[in-house]
């Protein structure tokens, strides 16, 4: 995926990735190509930045759980940037707002709190001003392929 399309910003750790303005089945597994990357060059801390996209469809939330689920098993912390009704509705529809800390700006992302899973991630601590917790990869997860692979 060229940088024009999904640039990223590397601080230490923590990769933010802005993603386009449509995600669907045209460029989803680009895109999710893309996170895993992030995730594999060993982000600890990966925001995918979609206050800009105005549709995603369900290819769209699939790269996101597939990407969930990598950042899972890789002990990373995967957040959203989220500010458009409808990107935020397909979340909530598809339960994936329950799975995912969902923020609305980048700053606020960077600035909550986040423990790296196997350091108390699990333990119930609130994740940040989404108030929706650390994220519980098996439900929406259950639904992508399950293969891993990127």
């Amino acid at each position: 995926m060229s940088e024009e399309i999904c640039p990223v910003l590397w601080i230490g750790q923590v990769a933010v990735l802005t993603l386009p303005a449509e995600i669907d089945v045209t460029n989803a597994d680009a895109i999710r190509e893309e996170l895993l990357s992030m995730v594999n060059q060993g982000a600890a801390l990966l925001i995918a930045d979609l206050s800009k996209t105005m549709f995603c469809d369900s290819a769209g939330v699939s790269a996101l759980v597939r990407t969930l689920r990598r950042a899972n098993a890789n002990e990373a912390v995967l957040r959203l940037v989220v500010n458009t009704p409808a990107v935020q509705r397909v979340l909530s529809i598809t339960g994936v707002d329950r799975l995912l800390e969902i923020f609305p700006s980048v700053s606020a992302a960077l600035a909550g709190p986040y423990e790296q899973a196997g350091q108390g991630r699990h333990g119930g601590s609130s994740g940040g001003s989404s108030g929706q917790g650390q994220p519980d990869s098996t439900a929406a997860a259950s639904d992508t392929d399950g293969t891993g692979s990127g």
